[in-house]
């Protein structure tokens, strides 16, 4: 699938801490898909993860953090 992620508005969590060598995600850039890139590298490729796997996965750091 290709996708045209010039209008992405890219973020990083709050955590990263002004950090360079982050994750950053774009919203609604398809709907229904969460692009992903390495924050060192943004003219490099994005990962296009679907909606719903990136919200499980998201939830499992969440317990896992709470597991501590």
């Amino acid at each position: 699938m290709r996708v045209d992620l010039s209008a992405a508005s890219w973020r990083k969590s709050t955590y990263s801490d002004g950090q360079e060598a982050c994750v950053e995600v774009a919203d609604n850039i398809p709907p229904g898909v969460i692009p992903v890139r390495d924050s060192k590298n943004p003219a490099g490729p994005a990962l296009l993860v679907e909606a719903g796997a990136w919200s499980a996965f998201v939830a499992s750091l969440k317990a896992a953090a709470l597991l501590g």
